[in-house]
């Protein structure tokens, strides 16, 4: 691969996990010979990703004490990506249709693959989005427990397609106009953990399934309806199904 190739496919690999909310507003990504390591790559190449990411909104790069590459508000990213969603006829209900039929089966396979240890990630990520102060710690709630129940699927190929199709859905949740109380959401959570728990595959895929749908609603109204993206005085107390 050449340089320009590897710092591409660098830049994607972070653009994922902002789009997730694995990482997002405020957050710092690790040094850069650190985070170099982790990736394995040159730090060259990562230096080009991160001005890549610089030059699409996605990051700043500050200086001094308490300097580092920092995830900024993602106004143009969002912009473009709901552009985008607006443009070509169907990509956002494909993208949508292709996540449940992901996350339905994982969560199938879930039910019957899934170990204790998979439970505790599922418990723990749910604890979390209870205790979530604030929608920076919800959205990385909430992407924790569906990278949990893919993984509990225990099939890399299916759980490596479910992390690209979330990217592809971008975590907007810091955009939502008018969402559902956090009580909601965590329900939603609780439905897939328990199902899962009792080994029943067929509601563990309902579970998952009224989950998405429902923020396919949500997300719809940020692409395509004419509410402003964020409601004045909106507090953290209300997030979207994810």
């Amino acid at each position: 691969m050449t340089a320009q190739s590897v710092s591409q496919v660098v830049a994607d690999h972070l653009r994922r996990l902002i789009h997730r909310g694995d990482i997002g507003p405020g957050d710092r990504l690790p040094a850069e010979r650190d985070l170099a390591e982790q990736l394995g790559v040159a730090r060259i190449s990562l230096r080009d990703a991160i001005k890549s990411l610089q030059n699409d909104g996605y990051v700043e790069v500050r200086r001094g004490a308490r300097g580092g590459t920092y995830v900024i508000e993602l106004d143009e990213p969002v912009a473009r990506w709901r552009a985008r969603m607006r443009t070509e006829s169907g990509e956002f209900d494909d993208i949508v249709d292709y996540r449940i039929a992901l996350e339905t089966e994982a969560a199938r396979l879930a039910a019957v693959r899934r170990n204790q240890a998979h439970l505790v990630t599922l418990r723990t990520a749910i604890s979390k989005l209870e205790q979530a102060g604030n929608r920076a710690a919800f959205r990385l709630a909430d992407s924790q427990f569906h990278a949990g129940l893919a993984h509990a699927a225990g099939n890399t190929r299916l759980e490596s397609a479910i992390e690209a199709a979330r990217a592809d859905l971008f975590a907007t949740h810091d955009l939502i106009p008018y969402i559902n109380p956090i009580a909601e959401s965590v329900h939603d959570h609780q439905r897939i953990y328990q199902a899962v728990r009792d080994r029943d595959p067929d509601s563990s895929a309902a579970a998952v399934r009224e989950h998405i749908e429902n923020a396919r609603t949500q997300l719809w109204d940020i692409v395509f309806g004419s509410a402003p993206a964020v409601t004045p005085g909106e507090d953290s107390s209300t997030i979207p199904a994810g």
